[in-house]
């Protein structure tokens, strides 16, 4: 038996080690103007257009009237907490919250306080946050651009409480950033292709080309959720464009990395060190809860238009669906409290804050739809998962992040990988959860990539 074991261990490593040789695979071609737009495609207005969140009144009623008819909500199981999902009791708490005690007068004035735009990018009216530091006078301070984006079922709410730490100058560094925040297509005030195939790769351009008509060539980028997929596929696809990439979700999803993946199942050591074993094994656990959280990517990935119609007629059932995410993708710990500690991390306005952004403008459906847009075989036959990403890379790990990889494996994708930082509490909704920390780990990978270019410039001074 350990002889036939020992044939199966070094099999799975001469193939791991063959096929993470065999170099970039050849890399799709996208046009940066298709158009997604309605109709036929044509000239669009290419002007930046200042914006304001103002949601008429009659939304608003018509939100709490529906709220006031919600039907009495089925029990919990007993001692269930969260584990079933969304604890129907402690929603309740937050319907009536909700209903009685949210503010959107003043919420609305909070998201409105910074700059807001839109702009149509491919047929489609984009919204973002343009957000520019104040530069001192008394030392020079380089402005660098840095788009910010966010996933599901987040949104830019999000990226309120980073936007400060990140364009607000530090003493020791001689640079600052330039915020463009946007809503992707489809979520919040962006609007939503009519027709398919725009997936997360499709999206890269477009936000590419968002940057480009806002006067930025070269910029940085950061991003969790679908922020990292896009802010990677920005760098395989459009890397000229890119100066460094910050993640806050960075994951090999390629053969090798699986492969690796169950060898070191076997020899640990070949791939994590024992400070970090329990986050990746045994593996048998870990892909069982994984299995017990992408219950909703199958449905979203495969039919978003039918959810979608029971969660864009019912608040409360919007709530549960998105509330829960923010209770289990915070700290799986978390849903064994009957409260799902859901102000562990976040107050209750802040997590209605999001919720009205999907609610207000109706977009739950089409938010969903980037998944079956991503996860199809047009998507996968582009063969970006299994492309390196070679612009300078960043990656924040955070303990309670749904899935973890060890440094080896990322760096199977990230051929420039420029610092990994094993952060000390935190989850999926990082900028959400601990804004300071992730603004301190962008700041130092931005300080390096930086330093980096210095030092080649000086050097290629030198020789000439």
């Amino acid at each position: 038996m350990w002889k036939l074991t020992l044939v199966s261990l070094l099999l799975i490593y001469g193939i791991a080690k063959y096929i993470g040789s065999t170099g970039q695979p050849e890399l799709p071609v996208l046009p940066s103007d298709q158009y997604w737009g309605p109709g036929q495609a044509r000239e669009v207005d290419k002007s930046i257009r200042p914006f304001k969140i103002d949601i008429p009144k009659q939304v608003i009623d018509d939100l709490k009237t529906r709220l006031s008819r919600t039907r009495s909500l089925t029990k919990p199981l007993e001692g269930a907490a969260w584990t079933y999902g969304v604890n129907t009791g402690y929603l309740q708490t937050v319907l009536e919250y909700w209903r009685e005690k949210y503010n959107w007068t003043e919420r609305q004035a909070l998201l409105n306080k910074y700059p807001q735009f839109k702009t149509n990018i491919q047929g489609l009216d984009i919204h973002f946050y343009h957000v520019k530091p104040t530069v001192p006078k008394d030392r020079p301070v380089r402005v660098l651009p840095l788009l910010l984006l966010h996933g599901w079922p987040g949104s830019v709410v999000e990226f309120q409480k980073a936007i400060p730490l990140l364009s607000t100058p530090r003493p020791d560094q001689d640079f600052v950033f330039e915020l463009v925040v946007p809503s992707l297509p489809g979520y919040g005030f962006s609007d939503s292709a009519v027709r398919p195939g725009l997936g997360s790769a499709q999206v890269a351009v477009l936000m590419t080309n968002l940057m480009n008509r806002l006067g930025f060539e070269k910029f940085y980028t950061q991003g969790g959720d679908w922020g990292s997929l896009i802010t990677t596929n920005i760098g395989i696809l459009r890397p000229t464009n890119v100066l460094g990439a910050h993640l806050n979700l960075c994951s090999s999803r390629t053969v090798s990395s699986t492969l690796w993946s169950i060898l070191g199942s076997y020899i640990p050591s070949l791939i994590v060190s024992d400070e970090h074993w329990s986050k990746m094994y045994p593996l048998s656990y870990h892909w069982s809860r994984l299995v017990e959280e992408m219950g909703y990517l199958h449905i979203q990935s495969t039919k978003p238009d039918t959810v979608g119609v029971a969660l864009s007629d019912s608040p409360a059932g919007l709530a549960a669906y998105i509330l829960e995410k923010f209770s289990t993708w915070t700290n799986p710990e978390y849903r064994f409290g009957e409260d799902g500690k859901l102000l562990e991390k976040f107050t209750i306005d802040e997590l209605l804050d999001n919720l009205m952004l999907y609610w207000v403008t109706n977009s739950i459906t089409t938010s969903m739809r980037l998944y079956s847009e991503s996860f199809n075989s047009a998507q996968q036959s582009l063969k970006l998962d299994s492309a390196n990403l070679r612009v300078p890379t960043g990656c924040a790990i955070f303990p309670h992040e749904i899935s973890y990889q060890p440094e080896s494996l990322l760096r199977l994708r990230y051929s420039d990988l420029v610092q990994v930082n094993h952060m000390p509490r935190g989850g999926h909704f990082a900028f959400f959860e601990e804004p300071q920390l992730l603004a301190d780990d962008v700041w130092s990978f931005v300080g390096l990539v930086e330093k980096k270019k210095k030092t080649k410039q000086t050097a290629t001074s030198t020789e000439l």
